[in-house]
């Protein structure tokens, strides 16, 4: 069991981005964080795998302290923690292959990966992730060379490079139209249901949440003020709506994204 508890981050100029968040994510769940730009749900995803350090609480794993974790247990941890990122966040100018290699920098020997001396298992394992996302026809192509939703399945195949159990997707499809939204989601969807690789993500369109969610937290200032199931959530009041995107909000339709407002 994956849990948070009582997390809190400030950052150095006094904006609290996060306040006393607590909530459990069980083994296998596909758990989708919404809210408002702002509202903390990039710094809450980057938080679990410290690319941002916590201010206070606890991030338990396994009964594990995330938060407590020296560097070589750290690496240990990220090891099985897939991270997919917004804008991708590929080498533009290497190829596909050496962007998707880069998944086993934490299983790799540190200076053969600066030379990009991967092994030839490394490599087979690369060209099948490539295959389970249905693009190994570009792996020698340029990242820059590629459509975003293909840069986003490289981020995919390049996440499952470390074999992980978790996957935090931070915003995955917040750039990509309808139809590649639903063919990225999808694809976490397989890995989730399929694999059993629990999924954290944050997402903007309320009918993509109800779609793929088994469960909700909302986020508003900082702190949780939403929970749960994906029967909840299609059921939403207006009132809970508002609680989580302010009372200015005007929900249209199941597919309004966060952040329309009434003019």
């Amino acid at each position: 069991m994956f849990e948070v508890k009582n997390l809190t981050k400030v950052y150095d100029d006094g904006t609290i981005a996060l306040r006393d968040v607590s909530f459990e994510v069980q083994e296998g769940e596909f758990l989708v964080i919404i809210g408002l730009s702002g509202s903390g749900k990039s710094t809450l995803l980057r938080c679990i795998n410290r690319l941002i350090e916590p201010t206070e609480g606890q991030i338990l794993w396994d009964g594990v302290d995330i938060t407590a974790a020296d560097a070589g247990e750290l690496r240990l941890i990220r090891r099985q923690i897939g991270m997919i990122f917004q804008h991708f966040n590929l080498v533009r100018r290497s190829n596909v292959l050496t962007n998707v290699l880069s998944g086993r920098l934490g299983y790799a020997n540190r200076w053969a990966t600066l030379v990009h001396r991967f092994s030839g298992e490394d490599r087979k394992m690369a060209i099948q992730a490539l295959t389970r996302v249905g693009i190994a026809d570009q792996a020698r192509k340029r990242a820059d060379e590629l459509s975003g939703g293909q840069q986003q399945r490289v981020g995919i195949a390049r996440a499952l490079m470390q074999q992980p159990r978790m996957i935090l997707a931070d915003e995955p499809v917040a750039s990509l139209d309808p139809v590649l939204s639903h063919s990225i989601l999808g694809h976490l969807e397989r890995l989730n249901q399929e694999e059993g690789i629990t999924v954290l993500c944050s997402l903007h369109f309320l009918d993509l949440v109800q779609r793929y969610a088994s469960r909700v937290i909302g986020l508003r200032d900082g702190r949780v003020v939403y929970r749960g199931s994906r029967a909840d959530i299609r059921s939403m009041t207006d009132e809970q709506f508002k609680e989580i995107y302010g009372e200015e909000a005007v929900r249209v339709n199941v597919g309004l994204r966060e952040g329309e407002l009434a003019q």
